[in-house]
């Protein structure tokens, strides 16, 4: 086919249309090339590298083998060390025991010392019974008043007076008695201190004595949660020594107290008898001056009372009154509102704001001020009366407990005339007893058990 034919032939569409490409015979895929004396430089580096990572090698070898010796000796050196203050505090901690156990036994021996110097006081002091018959029960049965009336006054001065001058002796010997009793109480303390004292130190010398024992292949070691933690309760050595040095020389002390004690009650004289009657008048007005005083106070209470009482009923009136007040206050604020908004209805223009508004305005407003005031007023009002009412409750409580002060006041005093019949014997035989302050009615043991 000739070229003029080719184009006479129509033209074929662009889909049907074939594109060649024409590439170079040489050309490739772009990529970095290299030199050779990089190529040189590389494997020069990759050998020193290595050379130097084996060098590094042998040197961090070195220093671990190093580090285990050390390690090692200084782990063992260690070991020893606290096996060597362990074994040290052991020599320490039953130095300790041992002096506490010498002092447990002298404060033992003290005790049954000091209990045996006791009980020959309380046998002689059994046989300097006096005639405390009839103070003592005014004492006890003064002891039975209540709250603010229990007070140490005159009366109650006279008669521990009373007591003090009947009989010096049996009040001293009590006293050394007390004083002996309190003595045993702080060796017995004393002692149980040291116990515990010495019991820790036997726990401890076993925590010691254990630890001493165990080493590293003992089966019952192993890691601990934070073993160094600070522990509550630690103290230094120095506090730990003062500690037991204070138990010691605490008991020491005691002990010393003791034998003064001990030579004190051996040497211990009765006192003098004073005038009984004297005192026991003095006794007798002071009692009757503070039955005089309350039965005057009680007299006043109810006065109080009964006013209170008065002022309560007025107030219940007002009261009644102030509710009703505000109750009819209630329909005429009703009214002045219905008013107002009846009047929001109306139409148009004439929904003025005229002079009925403003009245009516007021009006509420007046109403609703005097029926605050008098809600005001009744609170008050209540106010008043539930403070007059815990008043009155407070007069209530304390008229009985002034009755009940008249009531025992008026028994000392009976008891007193009751008792001051046997002062004076009548035979022989009686004045033997009051000589030798024999106690006839059995009361004695029951009231001297209480003082």
């Amino acid at each position: 086919m000739s070229g003029f034919e080719s184009l006479s032939k129509p033209l074929k569409s662009q889909s049907e249309v074939t594109v060649h490409t024409f590439h170079p015979t040489l050309e490739q895929k772009p990529r970095a090339k290299y030199n050779v004396p990089d190529w040189f430089n590389h494997n020069y580096a990759i050998s020193y590298d290595a050379e130097r990572s084996r060098n590094v090698s042998h040197q961090v070898r070195q220093d671990g083998r190093r580090l285990i010796n050390e390690t090692y000796n200084e782990s063992w050196w260690n070991k020893h060390d606290n096996d060597v203050r362990i074994s040290n505090r052991l020599d320490e901690v039953d130095k300790w025991r041992k002096a506490l156990e010498y002092t447990i036994q002298d404060v033992d021996r003290e005790v049954q010392t000091m209990q045996s110097v006791k009980e020959q006081c309380e046998r002689y002091l059994e046989h300097m019974r006096s005639p405390l018959d009839i103070t003592l029960e005014n004492h006890v049965t003064r002891d039975g008043r209540k709250a603010i009336d229990n007070v140490d006054d005159e009366a109650e001065r006279e008669l521990k007076k009373e007591v003090y001058v009947i009989d010096g002796i049996k009040r001293q010997l009590h006293q050394q008695v007390q004083t002996a009793f309190d003595q045993i109480a702080r060796l017995t303390e004393a002692k149980q201190q040291l116990i515990r004292d010495l019991q820790d130190k036997h726990t401890a010398f076993a925590i010691c004595e254990e630890n001493l024992q165990l080493n590293e292949f003992s089966p019952n070691i192993g890691y601990k949660p934070d073993a160094c933690r600070p522990i509550k309760g630690q103290i230094t050595p120095e506090e730990w020594v003062a500690f037991s040095k204070y138990n010691k020389d605490r008991a020491e002390k005691e002990i010393y107290e003791s034998t003064r004690l001990r030579e004190s009650i051996f040497h211990t004289i009765g006192q003098s008898s004073s005038d009984l009657e004297s005192q026991g008048k003095a006794s007798e007005y002071a009692l009757r001056k503070r039955l005089h005083e309350l039965e005057r106070s009680l007299r006043e209470l109810e006065w109080q009372k009964k006013q209170t009482e008065e002022e309560i009923l007025s107030n219940e009136n007002d009261i009644d009154r102030l509710e009703k007040a505000v109750r009819d206050k209630e329909p005429l604020i009703k009214l002045a509102m219905s008013r107002q908004e009846n009047r929001h209805s109306r139409p148009g223009m004439d929904l003025v704001r005229d002079e009925v508004t403003y009245g009516l305005c007021d009006e509420i407003q007046q109403l609703t001020a005097e029926k605050r005031a008098l809600e005001d007023r009744l609170k008050q009002t209540k106010h008043a009366w539930n403070i007059l009412q815990q008043q009155l409750h407070r007069i209530e409580d304390e008229i009985a407990v002034k009755s009940n002060s008249v009531m025992l006041e008026s028994r000392a005093l009976e008891t007193r005339r009751r008792l001051n019949t046997e002062i004076t014997p009548s035979t022989e035989t009686d004045r033997n007893r009051q000589l030798l302050n024999m106690d006839t009615s059995g009361l004695r043991h029951v009231l001297q058990s209480i003082y």
